[in-house]
C-alpha cells in the first residue's frame, strides 16, 4: 500500500498544474465541501483538513475565503461530483474525479481525452472495484503502537499503519476519515499532517513501457489541464525516470 501511495505522490508531483489552476481545484473542493458539511472547519473535519492542505500548498487566504463566502450564501455555481472510470495506455486502470457546473460537458472533455490517446472510457464500477478508497494520515511520530491503540479505541477500522524515518503512515476505509482524523487530534493533540485526504490506491500495477510511456504521458497532461478534474487516480508503473 506505501509503494502505491509513493507511485501516487510521485505522479502527482510530475503532473502538478500551474498555480492558477491549484487554486482553482481547491477553491471548488473547498466550496462543495463546504457546502456538504458546513462552513465551519472545527465542526467540518474534512474542510478543515482540506483548508490545512491549501495552505501548505500556498493557496492565498482570499481564495479560501471567497470558496466559503460563496458556500454560505444562496447564490453562486452548483458544483457537483462526477466520477469517469476506463483503461488508458498500456491498459492501465484510470480513475478521474471532478467537480462540475455542467454533467455533459464534463464528460466529453474526459471521454475526448480517453478516445485522443486510444484509450478506452468504461461504465461506473469498471475499475473502480480494483483500487482501496482510502483515509489517509501521515505525520511525525515513532510510536506505532499507541497511534494503532488510539485508532481501535475509537472504533476505527485500520487497514494498514506504516511506520518510516520518523514517520508515521495511517491508512483507514474513507467512510473511517473523519473518525480516524478526530481520534488522531483526541490522541495526540494539535498534529501537523503531512498528508490528510482520501485517495483511490490501487491494489495491483500495470507497468507501462515503450511508446505507452509518452503516451501516458499525454493523457495525464490533457486530464489535468480540463478545469473540471479535481484528481487523476491510475495503477501505472510508469519507468522511474518517468514517474
Amino acid at each position: 500500500m506505501g509503494r502505491a501511495f509513493q507511485n501516487r505522490k510521485e505522479s502527482m508531483a510530475k503532473t502538478a498544474a500551474a498555480k492558477t489552476k491549484v487554486y482553482s481545484k481547491y477553491g471548488r473542493e473547498i466550496y462543495v465541501c463546504a457546502k456538504a458539511g458546513g462552513t465551519d472547519p472545527n465542526g467540518n473535519l474534512a474542510l478543515r483538513g482540506l483548508i490545512e492542505r491549501a495552505k501548505k500548498d500556498q493557496v492565498p487566504s482570499h481564495v479560501i475565503d471567497k470558496a466559503l463566502d460563496k458556500a454560505s450564501g444562496a447564490g453562486g455555481e452548483d458544483f457537483s461530483p462526477a466520477r469517469y472510470e476506463g483503461f488508458g495506455p498500456g491498459n492501465a486502470m484510470v480513475i478521474v474525479d471532478c467537480l462540475t457546473d455542467n454533467p455533459n460537458r464534463t464528460f466529453g472533455d474526459v471521454r475526448g481525452c480517453f478516445t485522443k490517446t486510444k484509450s478506452k472510457i468504461g461504465t461506473p464500477g469498471s475499475v473502480s472495484h480494483m483500487f482501496d478508497h482510502c483515509a489517509i494520515f501521515s505525520f511525525t511520530g515513532n510510536d506505532e503502537e499507541a497511534v494503532l491503540e488510539a485508532l481501535m479505541e475509537a472504533d476505527v477500522d485500520v487497514t494498514d499503519i506504516e511506520q518510516e524515518e520518523g514517520r508515521i503512515t495511517v491508512f483507514a476505509p474513507h467512510t473511517d476519515y473523519a473518525k480516524a482524523k478526530q481520534a488522531l487530534l483526541d490522541a495526540f493533540g494539535e498534529i501537523d499532517f503531512e498528508v490528510d485526504e482520501i485517495q483511490f490506491l490501487p491494489q495491483t500495477t500495470t507497468p507501462i513501457e515503450g511508446d505507452d510511456v509518452a503516451m501516458f504521458e499525454k493523457f495525464l497532461n490533457m486530464l489535468n489541464e480540463l478545469d473540471d478534474v479535481q484528481n487523476v487516480f491510475h495503477n501505472a508503473e510508469l519507468p522511474e525516470d518517468e514517474a
